[in-house]
């Protein structure tokens, strides 16, 4: 790799380390291309990414960053996933792991905070901010319907009343 080259990566893992909420660090030894390409779409889809490192480079990038705790994991065959919803990249290399022994998450970092294996686990069981939202526009959305289902109760019992007395009238 030409030093222009190696510039270029360290830039631009130095800019996903600046920008991202969560990176997740993993070991990706024995994964055929198939299934990397397989993770890595299903990151694309969550809104992630999965990247391969050097990790020379990549300790060079987390200078400056509040991801630098994450360099002493930063050993052998080394892959890292990231993601701007903190739980999305997490998730699907958690869940990905489980399907295939062949990655093994290190470790992690949460917006500069170190994590351990366990703990990006831990992270991966959290609903995501996309479930999130849509539990809490359900949340708001229920009330309002309650709402309107009690004000349209009075209206059809006085209908019905009305309907009632009608009848009896016609009748007597």
């Amino acid at each position: 790799m030409l030093r222009a080259e190696k510039t270029r990566v360290v830039e631009d893992l130095h800019r996903v380390f600046a920008e991202a909420a969560v990176v997740v660090v993993t070991h990706y030894q024995g994964l055929t291309v198939a299934e990397s390409s397989e993770l890595r779409r299903r990151l694309r889809e969550a809104g992630g990414r999965f990247r391969v490192v050097k990790n020379r480079l990549a300790k060079r990038a987390l200078a400056g960053t509040p991801y630098e705790g994450i360099a002493d994991m930063l050993r052998g065959p080394t892959a890292l996933a990231w993601s701007q919803d903190p739980v999305a990249a997490p998730k699907v290399v958690v869940e990905f792991g489980k399907e295939n022994e062949k990655l093994v998450v290190v470790g992690g970092a949460l917006e500069g905070r170190v994590l351990d294996a366990a703990a990006v686990a831990e992270l991966a069981r959290l609903p995501s901010l996309d479930e999130l939202r849509a539990k809490i526009v359900s949340l708001l959305q229920t009330p309002a319907s309650r709402l309107v289902g009690v004000l349209q109760a009075p209206a059809g019992q006085l209908a019905r009343v009305l309907k009632a007395r009608a009848e009896q009238e016609q009748a007597g």
